[in-house]
């Protein structure tokens, strides 16, 4: 390895750990300011529309801006009624609900007794207790902490206030932003650079866009299918599962869970609860084999094991700031460890010597330099 090759790898390896050290540093407020970057980077292609029809990049940013605005508030004005009404509705119930389940599934075990051992029964019956003890306590503190600390007046004002205002000025300046930036890379790999940022590009807005959409789709089909089944907090339940539904298979397994058990303490026929069950089979259903073929394919090359890995390594890192960044991360990770696989298998360390597979062979008796 050479001296300059040696010096460019402490480069970038010294730029990262300095990079990373101070997201870390400033965890606690980067997320208006990354909220704000992703929004930009989103609508960067309508104001390259607006754009191309002649309007302004000042006057497309405006129009943009303040037409995603209206449809936020308005999407809030809409849901965060109903939203707040369910959530405070599902703290004071949960443990009564919890407590209705326990009792049933004590009720189940009663019907097993004369068929299991006395002792280990009684046993069960006991770890049953406890755990369901726990469970009501973590659920309770769980839900209040979501209302009281989980988000804070401040961080909501500042999400709020500060993100549409990032969002702005990022999207007006956008175009000058990455000039600048490709101003900036070294001229020797420039190219290359650029072409592994497209990769990064293409795959980001493939499965973001694409799977934003699927949770979209999911939410509002498992909303409106427990609704009409007549689950309470039937809302806030689909709409967190397709919230979830970000994390591959997450969403269906946490609401599912959550409305099966709503389910058996609320409904008296196997049938509802078959229903509810079938709601989320057939969510699962649509989704794997229609919208995530579709919307997203299967070209992004983010495979569902490291899109999970990212976002509980980046929530851990960086709490709800990391999980902003982990998708984006996880591409960028991802273009480059592909880009050295490739250059690895070109290279001389893995070919042994030989010559590179296409290179025709000398002729026999030929002079081989």
């Amino acid at each position: 390895m050479t001296f300059g090759l040696r010096r460019e790898i402490l480069f970038w390896l010294i730029s990262f750990a300095v990079f990373f050290f101070l997201l870390f540093l400033f965890r606690s407020i980067l997320l208006p300011f990354v909220a704000g970057m992703a929004t930009a980077y989103f609508l960067d292609p309508v104001c390259d529309r607006l754009e191309q029809w002649k309007l302004s990049r000042t006057w497309a940013t405006t129009l943009v801006t303040l037409v995603f605005l209206v449809v936020v508030v308005v999407a809030l004005l809409l849901l965060v009624p109903a939203i707040v009404g369910q959530v405070t509705g599902l703290i004071e119930r949960a443990p009564r609900y919890i407590e209705l389940l326990r009792e049933q599934l004590v009720a189940f075990a009663a019907t097993l007794e004369a068929r299991v051992d006395a002792d280990l029964m009684e046993r069960a019956r006991g770890l049953l207790t406890g755990f369901t003890d726990k469970l009501v306590a973590w659920v309770t503190s769980a839900l209040a902490g979501l209302v009281s600390g989980g988000v804070a007046l401040a961080n909501l004002i500042s999400l709020l206030v500060i993100t549409p205002v990032v969002a702005f000025y990022l999207l007006r300046d956008w175009d000058r932003i990455v000039e600048a930036v490709d101003g900036w890379l070294p001229r020797a790999q420039a190219e290359t650079i650029r072409e592994q940022a497209l990769e990064v590009d293409r795959i980001l807005a493939g499965f973001v866009r694409g799977q934003s959409t699927v949770c979209l789709i999911l939410g509002i089909f498992y909303a409106v299918g427990l609704t009409l089944v007549g689950l309470e907090f039937g809302l806030i339940i689909g709409m967190l599962a397709g919230l979830l539904s970000f994390i591959p298979f997450v969403g269906a397994l946490v609401g599912g869970a959550a409305s099966i058990g709503l389910a058996l303490v609320q409904f008296d026929d196997w049938i509802s609860i078959g229903i509810v069950a079938a709601i989320f089979a057939l969510g699962q259903a649509i989704e794997g084999n229609f919208l995530t073929p579709k919307l997203v394919g299967d070209r992004v090359g983010l495979h569902p094991v490291w899109v999970i890995f990212a976002l509980l390594a980046g929530g851990a890192l960086f709490g709800f700031v990391g999980v902003l960044l982990a998708v984006p991360v996880a591409a960028v990770i991802g273009v480059l460890i592909r880009f050295s696989l490739q250059r690895y298998l070109e290279s001389e360390i893995y070919r042994g010597g030989e010559p590179p597979a296409g290179t025709p062979s000398p002729e026999p008796g030929s002079d081989a330099a």
